[in-house]
């Protein structure tokens, strides 16, 4: 891309993303997204040639540990140190309907 971003590009992908931009904000992120694709250019010019593709740069998983079944924390220890409860359950205040 050897052309810059011009401001029109950028208020159409604006308007596109839903964005409200006020003229400061319009110049600032034309100017912004320009560099960032010039840069991406510079980064084309780059030999990768003998590189190999990645898909993440880390080769080995998480390590997970064995689940191991065990018992569970009684009711009444669970909730005791809750500001609300009441037959061994939390009460919490109500947000849906």
């Amino acid at each position: 891309m050897t052309e810059r971003l011009t401001r029109t590009e950028v208020e159409r992908i604006a308007r596109l993303a839903h964005l409200e931009l006020d003229d400061a904000e319009a110049d600032r992120l034309t100017r912004q997204l320009g560099d960032i694709l010039t840069y991406f250019e510079r980064l084309r010019e780059v030999d990768t040639s003998g590189v190999e593709a990645t898909t993440h740069p880390v080769s080995a998983g998480p390590r997970m540990r064995d689940d191991q079944s065990r018992e569970s924390l009684p009711r009444d220890e669970a909730v005791a140190g809750a500001p609300d409860a009441a037959d061994g359950l939390f009460r919490v205040p109500k947000v849906i309907g």
